[in-house]
């Protein structure tokens, strides 16, 4: 039973990426990763030792929550008739 609703599960998150994305959500994706790719620019050695203590806490955060908006916008649906296909 556990591995039916595992399995579910992973069809239904593959049928949320493979379906089509709203305009707002999109550019949600492009600004995550945006912010995920400037702060993973700034954890690099070279430039994190030239920075301030603060700036290299904040570029860690950056790069999680960059990262995460893309991912959870990716995963929301224009119609959810696609979903119960």
């Amino acid at each position: 039973m556990q591995q039916l609703k595992q399995t579910n599960t992973m069809n239904e998150i593959i049928k949320r990426i493979m379906a089509d994305t709203p305009t707002f959500f999109k550019r949600l994706i492009a600004i995550g990763l945006t912010i995920g790719v400037i702060g993973g620019a700034l954890i690099e050695p070279h430039v994190a030792s030239q920075l301030p203590d603060f700036l290299q806490k904040i570029s860690g955060y950056m790069v999680t929550v960059g990262l995460v908006t893309a991912a959870v916008a990716k995963l929301t649906v224009k119609d959810t008739e696609v979903l119960k296909k």
